[in-house]
Formats: structure tokens, sequence, C-alpha cells
């Protein structure tokens, strides 16, 4: 049987990383957030995306202009209840898809990578949950960093997601990852392991 593992976690925290780390293992990702960007791609889609927000979205060359898009969605939650309705749908189906494909190949272990995990109501697609926290401090540090924004940037972005608090109470398994690249390998080699002997993979 195939476990379905759900990997999330709070911006600055290091899902990414961990994730990467899975796939250098040879773990199957299914990467939500890679699939919410390619969805674009299909030209029927953005057609109802440019007649619902507009042509001011829209780049010379008829592509995407996802920074426009982001501008107003983020700013008025009844455009973001717009945007989500036309494109949930077609992220589930294509997350869904993949996942069933990997079950065809008979895959032991598929990790579905999704930073709203959670708040998006994947739940009911994966097995067990696991949650990557860390140290406020060192998150604040890490988001200053990485998107070289301010101390109240970086706090405003934490504080727009759901509390790590409260994604730990739907998880299965919790990595806290406020230390080194290193101690997180470490930890995800002894998770792996504890995973496979537990679901005898």
């Amino acid at each position: 049987m195939m476990l379905i593992l759900g990997l999330t976690g709070n911006i600055g925290c290091g899902k990414s990383s961990l994730s990467t780390i899975f796939s250098e293992e040879n773990i199957d990702i299914v990467d939500a957030d890679i699939i919410a960007r390619q969805i674009y791609d299909d030209e029927k889609l953005l057609q109802k995306v440019y007649y619902t927000f507009g042509t001011d979205i829209k780049n010379e060359d008829g592509s995407l202009n996802r920074k426009a898009l982001g501008r107003i969605v983020f700013n008025d939650d009844e455009k973001l209840i717009q945007l989500n309705k036309l494109t949930h749908p077609i992220i589930r189906q294509n997350v869904s898809d993949q996942i069933d494909e990997y079950k065809k190949q008979n895959k032991e272990i598929v990790v579905l990578d999704a930073a709203l995990l959670i708040e998006s109501d994947y739940l009911n697609f994966i097995d067990k949950l696991l949650v990557v926290t860390c140290n406020e401090d060192i998150q604040i540090e890490r988001i200053k960093k990485r998107d070289n924004c301010s101390t109240e940037e970086a706090l405003s972005r934490i504080k727009s997601q759901m509390s790590q608090e409260n994604k730990v109470k739907y998880a299965d398994y919790v990595i806290d990852n406020s230390g080194t690249i290193d101690e997180l390998k470490n930890k995800a080699f002894i998770f792996l392991n504890y995973i496979k002997e537990k679901w005898s993979v």
C-alpha cells in the first residue's frame, strides 16, 4: 500500500529544504505549489482569468503577469475568492492525477508538498501529515535574508498564515528545523527510516 505523506510548514521554516532532501533520497514529490503555477499554461483557464480580472494582468506576449494579478487579489478578499474558484478545482484535479499516476507505478511513498495543505483542504488526499516548524526569531531572520525585507514585512508574511501552533494540531509528525541544514538532513533520514519500518515499505 502506498503511503501518501503530506508535507507543509510556514514561510521560512524549511519546507522546501526538507522536500529537496526527500527528493534526493528518491522519494517522489507532488508539489502543489508548482502545479498552481503551471496551470496558467492552460489557454482556457488563462482566458477566464483575463475575462474576470481584465487585460491589465496580461504581458505583451499574451502571458500572465503574476505580479499584477497578485497585487489585485492580495488586496481584495472578494477577488481572491473569485481567483480561487477558477483555479482550485484544476489544481486539485492535477494533484489527484499525479498521485494516481504514482499509485499505478506501485510507489511506496509519495509526498504531497503544499504550503497551504491544511487551508486548501488537502487533508483528505493524505494518510499522514508532517509539519516542519522552527523558532519564530530564526524564521524572521530567514525570511529577511531570503526576501531581502524588513522585520515588519517578515512578520506580516508570518501573520498572514495559519499559526504554527494551529498547524501542529493537525500533524502526525513534526520536525523542528531551527538548526542547520545538516541537522535537518539528519532528522529527515531518521524520519524516513522510521516511516519505512512503520509502513514496512
